[in-house]
């Protein structure tokens, strides 16, 4: 049994909101109708295979309603998709509208695979579309639920955003990440890069085979954080929790609190502090942000 110790730093400021690109509120049209009424249901199953020819290479995946699988391997220079989707609908006439107004829409280029589903959810705002921006308040009458699992070259930085019933799972990738939820988990492993992993709902866990050479950033609002690094950890840590307890398996010496800023607004000076905990291990390196709301930090090592 892994034996943790426990941080005993004081720990008195709420959780700030997690800046989460694509959940800025729940989806009636695209999460929230009640199933029951979904008398018809289509799946349907994508395969399809695309070529990254650049050194530098990114997958962006901007999803709605579903899950996200990521793998990495030996690919060379392909990236395998495969993408379940299943539409539920009241009618014959929101089944066939469902297939009209939400599609898949694919960016394909030498350094970029973007995979975006595109609905009457997103605001399309600006030069043809928002990006992650809903503002839809009618009731469509359908879902349509994307999974994709998706095999990619290891070296790869990803970008990952789902919002309703599903999770995000990433596997032995070593490129850097930005990988959001809302409603679900986020499910890290042997990882290699750095980056930012967030959620609302559901637990954050992220196993390191390289410790992070950049500054990340991990955070979800209701669920704990778990983050494994390999031997020879050396990071400035940034801990902020409310409901919950810090445990490490490594030693930590304390930071310094960072110094107030002062804003001066008339006659009066208004102080801001981000209300963080700062613990060190080793001789400090890269900083690593981990916050929550409901539930235990633990910063572990791998055995």
């Amino acid at each position: 049994m892994v034996k943790q110790k426990f941080l005993s730093f004081v720990l008195v400021a709420a959780l700030g909101i997690l800046c989460l690109p694509n959940a800025s509120r729940p989806l009636r049209a695209a999460a929230d109708d009640d199933d029951s009424n979904m008398r018809l249901h289509e799946s349907e199953t994508i395969r399809k295979t695309f070529t990254l020819t650049a050194e530098n290479r990114i997958v962006d995946v901007d999803n709605v309603i579903g899950s996200i699988e990521v793998v990495g391997g030996d690919q060379g220079n392909q990236v395998q998709l495969v993408a379940n989707k299943t539409i539920s609908a009241e009618s014959k006439e929101r089944l066939d509208a469902a297939k009209k107004e939400v599609t898949l829409d694919i960016t394909e280029q030498p350094d970029l695979l973007k995979l975006l589903v595109n609905g009457p959810f997103r605001c399309n705002c600006g030069h043809g579309g928002g990006e992650g921006c809903f503002n839809w308040k009618g009731d469509s009458g359908y879902t349509v639920k994307y999974d994709f699992q998706l095999q990619v070259p290891r070296n790869i930085e990803v970008k990952l955003r789902t919002v309703n019933s599903g999770r995000v799972m990433v596997r032995d990738v070593a490129g850097n990440f930005s990988v959001h939820n809302v409603n679900g988990g986020i499910d890290m492993q042997n990882i290699a890069g750095s980056g930012v992993a967030k959620t609302v709902n559901g637990g954050v866990k992220v196993s390191f085979t390289e410790n992070p050479r950049e500054n990340s950033n991990f955070g979800t609002i209701n669920g704990n954080i778990e983050l494994y690094f390999a031997r020879g950890l050396a990071a400035d840590f940034r801990f902020k929790t409310m409901n919950g307890a810090i445990y490490s398996d490594f030693e930590m010496t304390s930071l310094p609190a960072r110094p107030v800023n002062a804003e001066h607004r008339g006659n009066r000076f208004v102080f801001r502090t981000d209300r963080f905990t700062g613990g060190r291990v080793g001789n400090g390196g890269p900083e690593i942000k981990a916050e929550n709301l409901n539930g235990d930090i633990r910063v572990l090592e791998h055995q």
